[in-house]
């Protein structure tokens, strides 16, 4: 047969029976999840599709009862290569890719081939199978998806004409839509972004973990980051650090905290309202025991322990009450009508706890414009993003404190109570701008230095915070992020009533700073690891 000729180069055609089979429209379904196809597969049928399926899919469909038709059936070659190639099809392929034009639509006929109007896809578990423990290269790559965001991006392309879902939860919209007449433009632009930010984020993710399984020291982060932004939500907030600025909120698959906090009242969130909203959530959750804390300008301005969140939100607002003003408030326990009436005593911008009784949200309501988030701890660990000029940059966040140290360094230890107060101003300093110095008891901060030049001013302007709002500083503590580079800071500490210190040590001149404690009496606790926050 000559391979010039017309004629020879028409598609394979495949059995009358399949042709027959394709009366009506077709949905492509094959997907990894397969959560909702019990739901999906009987109503698509009910509305006059026909499915087209491979695999262990095609299996939960039929056992929901439906009739499917095979890939292999339909476009007359098997699936090979242990499945490596199943989809991987031009009947496949042209059928979603056709455009909604008259020459198109000939160009299907003319070679036998059905159009398919709605691909129903999601991806191999890459990202589930490098999470697991002692996972090795060569499972990896099987989970590396080829034909599935083939499949995608051939639907997403074409979404002038095809609707595409990745995502189960969008079944019920698709559903409706489809039982009203047909799927909306508007719901398919929607779709099809949703798949291509899905098949980004996949291909992020596998740029992400190779190389660590390929021997590399570590994952790649900025593929990693890459991969959680692109499967994300955003949302607009009210603005950003200034009116001028306009701001976003990006919410990743998988985040919890403030991101995907629930709002209950008040005023949109801007940019300033969240970044610190997440400093007081962030410190709540690193608290020894149950205790609320106010930050200010990204900065804690007080923090309280108590059982009863009331008790503890007055603690923490007698800090520092002036600085307390406007502040964001946070709480690591449920909360009650006590708490919220004593915090609608003053002003407040946001509120964010874990949970309210219904009689809090009352109260609160008087405060129309007060911010009331409830909200999930999120996981500490992650990764911290900084713009620099030109670019970014990435690193892993301060998760804690497992794996340090706690050696005494003087010939005082400190006594049980300067030893939880030691823990408490320690868990508190890592929230602190640098440099600085939080001063406490064991329930409460009484002074913080934030965001100093030196070291020594950090601790003088603790001492005068404190002092300032009527607190006494005799038998208190001091937690400092990081090594005092000569005596003085200490020095400053102790003339106002500090007895104990906890540091992390690493100063050329550590031993001129331990001798001058040991002279004074005061009790110092080293942990070798620093806190910056910068």
């Amino acid at each position: 047969m000559n391979c010039d000729d017309p004629a020879s180069s028409t598609m394979y055609n495949p059995p009358v029976k399949v042709k027959e089979a394709f009366m009506a429209k077709i949905a492509l379904i094959s997907v990894s999840d397969k959560r909702g196809l019990d739901t999906l597969g009987p109503k698509l049928e009910e509305l006059g599709w026909q499915l087209l399926s491979t695999g262990g899919t095609a299996r939960t469909l039929t056992e929901a009862g439906c009739e499917v038709v095979g890939v292999g059936d339909h476009t007359g070659f098997p699936e090979i290569l242990d499945g490596r190639v199943k989809t991987l099809h031009p009947r496949v392929f042209a059928g979603i890719l056709a455009a909604p034009s008259d020459d198109h639509t000939a160009q299907l006929a003319d070679h036998g081939i059905p159009a398919i109007d709605l691909v129903v896809v999601n991806l191999y578990p890459f990202r589930e199978t490098v999470a697991r423990d002692g996972v090795k290269l060569d499972e990896a790559v099987e989970q590396i998806d080829i034909g599935g965001p083939s499949l995608l991006r051939a639907a997403a392309k074409n979404h002038a004409r095809v609707a595409v879902v990745v995502d189960p939860a969008d079944y019920g919209v698709i559903l409706d839509e489809l039982a009203g007449g047909g799927v909306a433009l508007e719901t398919r632009r929607k779709l099809a972004v949703k798949a291509y930010r899905h098949t980004a984020a996949y291909d992020a993710a596998i740029a992400a973990h190779l190389p660590a399984l390929m021997g590399a020291e570590r994952k790649s982060f900025s593929a990693s980051v890459a991969g959680d932004l692109l499967e994300s939500e955003e949302r607009s907030l009210r603005y950003g650090e200034n009116p001028h600025q306009w701001g976003l909120v990006v919410r990743r698959s998988d985040g919890q905290g403030l991101a995907g906090a629930q709002q209950h009242q008040g005023k949109g969130l801007s940019y300033n309202n969240l970044g610190d909203a997440t400093g007081a959530w962030r410190l709540v959750w690193d608290l020894p025991s149950a205790g609320v804390a106010v930050i200010k300008h990204a900065n804690p301005c007080g923090v309280g322990l108590a059982d009863d969140m009331a008790e503890a939100f007055r603690i923490a607002r007698a800090t520092d009450p002036t600085s307390a003003f406007g502040g964001v408030i946070a709480a690591n326990r449920r909360v009650d009508a006590a708490f919220a009436e004593a915090v609608v005593e003053q002003f407040a911008e946001v509120v964010v706890t874990p949970d309210y009784d219904a009689a809090a949200l009352e109260i609160f309501a008087k405060k129309k414009n007060l911010r009331v988030l409830q909200a999930e701890p999120a996981a500490a660990a992650g990764t911290v993003i900084r713009d620099v000029d030109g670019g970014f940059i990435i690193q892993e966040r301060d998760s804690g404190w497992e794996g340090e140290g706690r050696e005494v360094a003087t010939e005082r230890a400190p006594t049980g109570p300067e030893n939880a107060a030691l823990e408490l101003a320690w868990r508190v300093v890592k929230h602190v701008g640098s440099n600085a110095i939080v001063v406490g008891a064991a329930d409460r901060i009484l002074g913080i230095g934030a965001g100093q030049m030196s070291r020594v001013d950090a601790a003088k302007i603790a001492v005068a915070k404190a002092l300032e709002h009527g607190h006494d500083l005799t038998g208190s503590v001091a937690a400092s992020d990081a090594f005092f580079p000569f005596p003085d800071g200490v020095e400053a500490l102790h003339e106002a009533g500090v007895r104990a210190v906890i540091q992390p040590g690493g100063s050329i001149r550590d031993k001129d700073v331990v001798a001058a404690c040991n002279r004074l009496g005061v009790a110092m606790v080293m942990t070798a690891t620093r806190h910056f926050r910068h």
